[in-house]
């Protein structure tokens, strides 16, 4: 008989594309990872593996495996579904992936919480791209994600996957403390023509959102540093070398050489829970749900940035 837990690390390594990265999402070492799919070779008589490169690639029997490892893991977790919602209490293990500035800004409160409102539910989360985790969730390898998207960018909903807002989070024109944009009570889309922007890269929302809101109030934006995390690109502006528009998740407390002044009209990130269709009735995942839109939002991100900003000028507006 197929051990099932050798079938869903063939399954990870097939999502995820290594034997690395599998065991990163299953929380095993990849020498733990590597065993079980040998000993499913063992049990099955069939090389799964094969090198490619510096890498492993699935084999064609491996492919067929894994996709009926997907079709037995659903059937487990509906049956899993279905003992939790009996019991009526969130409990067992509930794997979460958020990205970066959720992971940092929102989950903290969220995971104490549920630890100590339930201690049968064993919660683990995985920093995972936005781009990413729908596809997690969809593919089975995540019970829950924390996702965004953008009015550019609206968010994937494949089938099979239910969602719900968590909330709308505003983000701010982040500038040096001694621009003169930092004396303003709001500034306007129309004004930014001829700033030295830092931005994180091509292909991201946040990059993408830029260059196409400049190039509709009729500038080319001036990228001059290029950064994927937030925290650097705070530390850019406040060394005096660019604005940015970052969402409050992503600028926690600022230094004191940067200033958030509130944009108009205002880049608006909205943030979601998503979770499979047939995980939908389980305790786990509406407390969890309930949760993360109870801690919404988080300290300094609902609110003004008057906290940010040193001065105020209403007549420079």
């Amino acid at each position: 008989m197929l051990d099932l837990a050798r079938l869903r690390a063939l399954h990870a390594v097939s999502v995820h594309g290594s034997v690395a990265a599998a065991a990163a999402a299953l929380g095993y070492t990849p020498s733990a990872v590597s065993q079980q799919i040998a000993k499913l070779e063992r049990e099955t008589r069939t090389t799964l593996l094969e090198r490619r490169g510096r890498g492993v690639a699935l084999t064609e029997e491996a492919r067929h495996l894994a996709a009926t490892a997907q079709e037995l893991l659903a059937i487990v977790e509906r049956a899993e579904t279905t003992l939790e919602e009996r019991r009526g209490l969130p409990s067992g293990l509930l794997t979460v992936a958020a990205f970066a500035s959720a992971a940092r800004g929102l989950l903290p409160g969220v995971l104490a919480e549920l630890a100590h409102r339930h201690p049968a539910l064993d919660v683990r989360l995985t920093e995972v791209d936005p781009h990413l985790s729908v596809d997690l969730v969809a593919r089975g390898v995540t019970d829950l994600a924390v996702a965004h998207d953008w009015d550019i960018a609206p968010l994937p909903a494949p089938e099979g996957v239910d969602q719900a807002r968590i909330g709308d989070e505003r983000c701010d024109l982040i500038v040096p403390a001694g621009h003169p944009f930092a004396r303003r009570a709001v500034v306007r889309r129309e004004d930014l023509a001829g700033q030295r922007w830092v931005c994180q890269p091509p292909g991201m929302v946040c990059h993408d959102w830029l260059v196409r809101t400049l190039r509709d109030a009729g500038c080319e934006p001036e990228v001059v540093h290029v950064a994927e995390e937030n925290h650097t690109l705070v530390a850019l502006v406040a060394a005096g070398l660019g604005v940015a528009v970052i969402p409050r998740l992503g600028t926690g407390p600022l230094p004191p050489g940067a200033v958030a002044v509130p944009l108009e009209p205002a880049p608006v990130r909205r943030l979601y829970a998503l979770w499979r269709t047939g995980a939908a009735r389980r305790p786990a995942i509406t407390e969890t749900v309930r949760t993360l839109r109870a801690h919404w939002p988080p300290p300094g991100v609902g609110g003004t940035t008057d906290a940010h900003r040193p001065h105020r000028d209403q007549d420079s507006v």
